[in-house]
């Protein structure tokens, strides 16, 4: 597992950023704070087709959509990535996120391992970082806390966690939540070191 912020071998920095990690690891905690600490970020917003928990926000959290509609973003090649995950679908809006990325700004996406493989085949050039917890203990806890699913659904979380978790050495780096604020400033150290190095090579270029 690499250590946060060291980059891979002989690869440049990038402004795409891919946040991923085991359902229970607090990613939308963490990318709530990191929001906060830099709103200049495009920050892409999933489509699914699970119901909301809640407070969460249509438009805000995710997009919610019914499987049919789901479908039909996908057939007309709408989504950067999608991925089913615990009975449930997932996506990346495509236009938002190039839109982003051609006008300059750095952009962060949270998607599951599944779509974090889709856009690292797509977009060789992204960053991969996985957000994992101080240890399995804490995630079984938090998952089983959470009181919202049934036994078997977060039975089928916590076995999906141990594969993702196992993917640790796809990602060029990992962040440990321990601490929320903590993992959000290591987490932005990682996207402002991409944002400048490669400016540095445009300036290097010029």
């Amino acid at each position: 597992m690499k250590r946060t912020g060291e980059p891979v071998s002989g690869q440049a920095r990038h402004r795409l950023t891919v946040v991923s990690g085991p359902s229970g690891v607090g990613k939308s905690s963490v990318i709530s704070v990191l929001r906060e600490l830099a709103p200049e970020i495009f920050f892409s917003i999933s489509v699914t087709t699970r119901a909301p928990r809640q407070g969460e926000v249509d438009g805000e959290h995710y997009h919610f959509v019914d499987r049919e509609t789901f479908a039909k973003m996908v057939d007309n090649g709408e989504l950067l990535e999608h991925a089913e995950f615990a009975g449930n679908c997932y996506g990346t809006p495509r236009a938002p996120v190039m839109e982003a990325l051609a006008s300059g700004r750095d952009a962060v996406l949270e998607i599951e391992l599944q779509g974090a493989r889709q856009v690292r085949a797509a977009m060789p050039e992204c960053q991969l970082v996985m957000l994992v917890p101080p240890s399995w203990e804490e995630l079984v806890d938090r998952l089983t806390g959470r009181g919202t699913e049934h036994d078997a659904a977060v039975a089928a979380r916590l076995e999906a966690a141990k594969r993702e978790l196992a993917a640790a050495g796809e990602f060029d780096a990992c962040v440990v939540n321990a601490d929320v604020q903590r993992a959000a400033r290591e987490l932005l150290t990682l996207v402002v070191t991409d944002r400048e190095s490669t400016a540095g090579q445009r300036g290097d270029s010029s």
